[in-house]
């Protein structure tokens, strides 16, 4: 069995990794540690939950860990740099990458936004060695001379293929032009399109490709089911109970009102269950997050671009409620299952007048799957749900909140005030 050490990990990340319980790596990891731990550029293809993050991270913090004082933690002067799309991303970057840093003697921050640049500023001027940041805030930042990238040994550009599907390639070029040309770029990618070729052509020096699996075809250890139901009112019946297993769930809408309204409506059925759009507050989005992730709520119901930066292990069920539109969207969706090597099923609803759309959008994924006509009580449907959950007396998920908001500092806070009135909607009738 290969090992990271084999890999020409350091010993003390390969033990920081050893210490979570990661020993094996995945195949990302095994093609690419070896050239990016040799200092080469290197362009990563694979897709959400192939280990990539830890592919990147571990030649990230080896190449800084060499310096030594004065070199590391000057003021607005980081050394390494990672780009991401998202802000729920960029701070799940930094929890896999910070404790390697800690290890190393290295520091690292975020910086996105949505909210005040006060703290990032501070950590900033601080000193930091590693900023991982979403492009547009970061820009703001150079501008406002608070940092700058001049001193960059090796950046990072994570789901360039997302950024490019955000409109941040112009912004990615500004800011990859200010970093210094000899240093080391890595650029990971599920596909090559919408502009991303170019960057690699630009910015990449004579980089090696390493890729695992196909990015068009869907992941094989995901089992896809198209279900089809006859009106609105079988397709909600069958929405609560396809969330009422006892396994993490994610239920995709295409707005962001449908969201916050179904989580409402399955949290009064006894379910509890979080949202995530754009419409939230950062500390809404991170607070959802975190109780998705924690395993306090079990189902979370999101939108395709909040649900970008959705990176958590041991989702079983993937639910397209509004099946999506394109198959790009339909296969990132699906790939918060089957992340970290395990299975996962993905399951689309679909009324009968979207059977046409939906069958050509599965060919164009290039899923081979049946469609099957089912109601709530369907022998197929209990299979999917698997062992169900215990139900939630919503009036007690409402104190619990109450609760968790009166021991926030003092009962006074604006998180205090947020969860209070969170704990209020939760109570209050659904309309």
């Amino acid at each position: 069995m290969t090992t990271f050490a084999a890999l020409g990990t350091p010993k003390a990340l390969a033990d920081t990794l050893a210490a979570q319980g990661i020993e094996s790596p995945f195949p990302i990891q095994v093609k690419t540690l070896p050239d990016t731990l040799a200092g080469r550029d290197v362009l990563g293809r694979g897709r959400t939950g192939s280990g990539k993050t830890i592919a990147f991270a571990i030649p990230l913090v080896a190449r800084l860990a060499e310096r030594e004082a004065p070199y590391f933690r000057k003021p607005g002067r980081p050394m390494g740099l990672v780009l991401a799309p998202t802000r729920e991303l960029a701070t799940q970057i930094n929890a896999t990458i910070e404790p390697l840093a800690k290890a190393a003697g290295l520091n690292t921050t975020v910086i996105y936004g949505g909210i005040s640049q006060a703290r990032q500023e501070k950590a900033l001027r601080a000193g930091v060695d590693i900023v991982i940041a979403c492009p547009g805030r970061l820009e703001d930042l150079i501008r406002q001379r608070i940092l700058t990238l001049e001193a960059v040994e090796i950046t990072v550009l994570d789901e360039a293929d997302h950024m490019a599907d955000l409109g941040f390639l112009p912004v990615v070029k500004k800011l990859m032009d200010m970093t210094p040309s000899q240093g080391q770029r890595l650029l990971f990618s599920a596909t090559l399109d919408n502009g991303v070729d170019k960057i690699v052509q630009r910015y990449l020096s004579n980089p090696l490709t390493h890729s695992v699996d196909d990015p068009q075809a869907a992941v094989t250890t995901m089992e896809h089911h198209v279900l089809v139901v006859n009106d609105q009112t079988v397709k909600k019946q069958l929405i609560v109970e396809l969330a009422s297993g006892a396994g993490r769930r994610v239920l995709f809408m295409r707005t962001k009102h449908h969201a916050r309204k179904l989580a409402k409506t399955l949290t009064d059925a006894g379910i509890p269950a979080v949202d995530l759009h754009g419409n939230l507050s950062q500390n809404a989005r991170d607070r959802n997050l975190a109780e998705f992730s924690s395993g306090e709520v079990r189902v979370l119901v999101a939108t395709d671009v909040a649900a970008r930066g959705v990176h958590v292990d041991d989702v079983e069920l993937v639910i397209h409620v509004d099946p999506p539109t394109e198959h790009k969207a339909y296969l990132h969706r699906s790939g918060r299952t089957a992340r970290a090597g395990s299975d996962g099923t993905v399951v689309t609803l679909t009324l009968p007048e979207q059977q046409t759309d939906v069958k050509k959008l599965m060919k164009a994924a290039g899923v081979d799957v049946s469609f099957e006509r089912v109601t709530a009580s369907s022998p197929i449907v209990a299979e999917l749900v698997g062992e169900m959950a215990d139900k939630v007396d919503p009036r007690t998920r409402a104190a619990l909140l109450a609760a968790k908001a009166q021991k926030q500092g003092g009962g006074t806070s604006t998180g205090a005030n947020a969860e209070r009135k969170r704990a209020r909607r939760q109570a209050a009738p659904h309309r």
